[in-house]
């Protein structure tokens, strides 16, 4: 027998890593997250490069990454809380002085709606709007609104009622806050709408794959998520159908060029109209611009260059599933990775259907040892992420090590074993 002669492969030093998570909803920051993944590495990797890259997709935290990335600032005031009480809180002025952040989820997001009032047919975007007009007092020429994580389902219409118009009912009266509510609208009087507006670029950094109605409309996709049952899932839809139809007619008809609004504006399918709760719609009608987010967003943090230095990239988010290439933190990194031929490890909190096929996904690890409650897991998300970047970071330093036939000289196969 002749005995094969194997030459073993070199193996790359992991060395330098790309940390480049999202935030864990109700739970982690995309900072804090960065922060706990750092941990991880650097129990098994001591010496690694490891490079932070928190990412926000216009959600909780997108004000202070990016106010932070270029040398800005949070604005703290008080606005009109999601379920109408006032609270605490804040816009970014960007460094570049000429730009403001308002992040919709800093006065109307899912974590500030007590779990007891969890109703999108009740919450309200009207503190969005006292944002946007706060903003338009600094003497901004740009605003830069990030949707995500929201927790109302009103189209944006309590956002137009703080920014000056009035949505009418049959009888001519005021209609209250909430999405409930938008099945009886029957006109919106947009004279008194803020005149600022017309000055200022109003930019919607948005998931492009979500819309105002239909079957794949918001209130169905996400409705449930923010607490509606079955029947207010129908209930919303229907109203946002009807705020689709006045808000084209009365704010955005062809022909009319109120604040640049752009004619023939398709408000009921246009990509990104259904960004947090039908907001994108209502800014799309006074002529706000919807941009993919990432386009956005990741201009302000030299990504792809970062990703490029890497041997190794680990990204992470909440929930990991079919939903995940759908405009996510982790499909998006890694895309970007991959044009650089990085391989992407990526670590969530659940992994769902759909977890192991997110294009440019190497290998998806979930974060939770055994199983456990939810209030549990959220409580100890940081410990949970540590440790679950250690088990595959030791994984996959036992797989370089592992022996390779790279090459077998010789005519003979070697036997098998009998």
């Amino acid at each position: 027998m002749i005995r094969p002669t194997i030459r073993p492969m070199v193996r790359p030093v992991i060395s330098r890593i790309a940390v480049a998570p999202s935030g864990f909803k109700e739970s982690l920051s995309a900072q804090a997250a960065a922060d706990a993944i750092a941990d991880g590495v650097r129990r098994v990797v001591p010496d690694a490069e490891v490079d932070l890259i928190p990412l926000v997709d216009g959600g909780e935290g997108t004000a202070a990454a990016l106010a932070a990335s270029t040398g800005g600032r949070l604005v703290a005031l008080p606005a009109t809380g999601p379920v109408g009480e006032p609270m605490g809180t804040h816009f970014a002025l960007l460094g570049c002085r000429d730009t403001a952040v308002v992040e919709m989820a800093a006065v109307a997001g899912l974590s500030l709606v007590p779990h007891s009032l969890r109703d999108p047919g009740a919450t309200t975007t009207y503190g969005v709007g006292e944002l946007i007009r706060a903003a338009l007092d600094t003497g901004v020429r740009r605003v830069l609104v990030g949707c995500g994580d929201s927790g109302t389902s009103d189209g944006g219409a309590g956002a137009l009622q703080a920014l000056g118009a009035r949505l009418l009912d049959a009888d001519g009266f005021e209609l209250p806050p909430g999405g409930r509510e938008l099945s009886r609208l029957h006109h919106i009087d947009p004279s008194g709408l803020d005149p600022r507006l017309k000055d200022v670029e109003l930019l919607v950094a948005c998931n492009p794959y979500n819309v105002l109605c239909g079957e794949r409309g918001v209130a169905r996709v996400f409705g449930p998520q923010k607490g509606a049952t079955p029947a207010q899932v129908e209930e919303l839809s229907a109203g946002l159908e009807n705020w689709a139809y006045v808000l084209t007619r009365d704010v955005a008809a062809p022909g009319t060029d109120l604040y640049g609004g752009r004619p023939g504006i398709d408000l009921r399918h246009g990509p990104g109209t259904g960004a947090s709760g039908g907001l994108g719609a209502g800014l799309a009608a006074l002529g706000a611009r919807l941009l993919p987010r990432f386009e956005v967003l990741l201009n302000h943090l030299d990504l792809d260059a970062r990703l490029a230095r890497a041997d190794l990239v680990v990204t992470a988010e909440g929930a990991l599933d079919h939903q995940t290439p759908r405009g996510k933190v982790p499909a998006e990194v890694a895309r970007r990775a991959k044009l650089h031929g990085r391989p992407v490890l990526a670590l969530a909190g659940t992994l769902g259907e759909g977890a192991h096929d997110v294009p440019g996904v190497d290998a998806c690890h979930g974060i939770l040892p055994a199983p456990m409650a939810l209030a549990e897991a959220l409580l100890r998300a940081s410990e949970l992420l540590t440790d679950a970047t250690e088990r595959a970071l030791r994984m996959i330093l036992l797989g370089t090590r592992l022996p390779v036939h790279a090459e077998v000289s010789g005519t003979q196969r070697p036997s098998s074993v009998r």
